[in-house]
């Protein structure tokens, strides 16, 4: 009796990446495909928008300052408004940048000696999200189920 080799059939978590830095880009895209990730980079806030528009994310990365002051801010605000709600981060190339107390915790500041560190981050960002879409299907299914009961004892 032969066995014959298993293939397992799964998709990689497909993260954007926004920074208008191409240095910076092609350095967090080289990483984050090292570590696993299906990645798709945007050099300005309008390509990340269309490129949202077009498919789903797991993980939004953007840089705050590309081609305006704003601009990092309005794709994550883009991201969270997408019906398919994907994790969302602040990620700087900066070692002098500080993100604003409201920006702190859905931000992450990269240094090029801390590869682990963003690796670690980008994994926790994409598990909380799975989570949360976890949670919230079983919530509905569960409201199903007892509606469902409801009917048929009646």
């Amino acid at each position: 009796m032969s066995l014959s080799p298993r293939t397992l059939d799964y998709e990689l978590a497909r993260v954007l990446l926004v920074d208008d830095d191409p240095a910076s880009r092609l350095i967090l895209q080289t990483v984050l495909k090292a570590g696993g990730y299906n990645v798709d980079a945007a050099a300005s806030g309008a390509e990340a928008v269309a490129k949202m528009d077009e498919g789903t994310y797991e993980l939004v990365l953007s840089d705050l300052q590309m081609e305006s002051p704003q601009a990092g801010l309005k794709v994550l605000a883009h991201a969270r408004n997408m019906e398919y709600k994907p994790a969302t981060a602040i990620i700087t190339t900066y070692q002098n940048s500080k993100p604003s107390p409201a920006q702190r915790s859905k931000s992450m500041l990269i240094k090029p000696e801390d590869v682990p560190g963003l690796l670690s981050k980008v994994a926790d960002l994409i598990g909380e999200r799975a989570s949360r879409r976890l949670e919230k299907e079983l919530r509905a299914e569960g409201r199903q189920l007892r509606m469902h009961l409801r009917m048929a004892g009646a």
